[in-house]
């Protein structure tokens, strides 16, 4: 059996691998906050793996499965994977809400509901609930770790303002793979004829709906600081540092516009370092 020791060299092991923009709030963290949001961050990691990376789909289905019969495994006290026994003593010192684990193995799955058309393309309600599975069901399990587990409205909020403005920026690298995340209620109103992911993104009127998704993100991020002044603000800061990071992203975008909405727009390694200095006044 995997020992604590090994299960948390396994994922700090798939935090450094990642390159992930979240390792600059984590690194600045006491010794177990840290140890629990890797091993929260590594659960996430490995199941959205399950759902991008190349496979049949009975295998993406099955492996997600597999997840949520090990979550069951961890809550009773019998976890089996390295991650899941990295994750075990995170849940007892921070009474992480098991409901949260599935709700993002459910977000996950309708990845791959979306890669393998099982459903058809998300209209506006069902992006808002990939929204609140993917990236609220991260803030509801991370702001226990970090000593807020009350500042359950400031989670979801800046889940959502950051899961929007991901999509709006990737719009070119998801088509690619075959991905469309745009609402379909929103393209219709606006003549967008859905064909393929890469063929709807390049149709003039998809500039307007993401136009609408940069608004409502923007809307997020207000509701998220709004929140965030009713809290403990110091012991939110990595929560606002990637705010930080991800608002820069979106003014940008903003600047930028949508003419072409599948060119990608990346933050130099530079800003990143001074957004979190920056992030260190808060």
């Amino acid at each position: 059996m995997t020992t604590t020791e090994a299960a948390e060299r396994h994922v700090r092991d798939v935090v450094n691998r990642s390159g992930t923009s979240f390792a600059r709030g984590m690194n600045a963290l006491p010794p177990a906050e840290q140890r629990a949001m890797y091993a929260i961050y590594a659960f996430c990691r490995e199941i959205d793996d399950i759902a991008d990376e190349p496979g049949e789909e009975h295998a993406k289905r099955d492996g997600l499965a597999a997840w949520e019969a090990e979550i069951e495994a961890l809550h009773a006290g019998n976890p089996t994977r390295p991650t899941a026994i990295a994750l075990a003593p995170a849940l007892e010192g921070y009474d992480l809400p098991k409901a949260e684990f599935h709700e993002l193995i459910a977000g996950m799955r309708m990845d791959v509901d979306l890669d393998f058309g099982s459903a058809g393309p998300m209209d506006h309600a069902g992006l808002h609930l990939y929204c609140r599975r993917v990236a609220g069901a991260v803030g509801l399990l991370t702001v226990p770790v970090f000593g807020e587990p009350r500042a359950t409205q400031f989670a979801l909020a800046l889940g959502d303002a950051l899961q929007l403005t991901n999509i709006l920026r990737d719009i070119g690298e998801d088509a690619a793979a075959g991905r469309l995340y745009l609402p379909a209620d929103h393209l219709a109103r606006h003549g967008v004829t859905v064909t393929t992911a890469a063929e709807t993104v390049r149709q003039p009127g998809v500039s307007k709906v993401c136009d609408e998704l940069l608004r409502e993100a923007e809307t997020r991020f207000a509701d998220a600081r709004t929140q965030a002044a009713q809290h403990d603000r110091r012991k939110l800061r990595p929560a606002l540092l990637m705010a930080l990071i991800y608002r820069t992203y979106l003014d940008r975008l903003r600047r930028r516009g949508f003419a072409d909405p599948t060119l990608r727009l990346r933050l130099s390694p530079l800003t990143k370092a001074g957004l979190a200095l920056r992030a260190r006044t808060i």
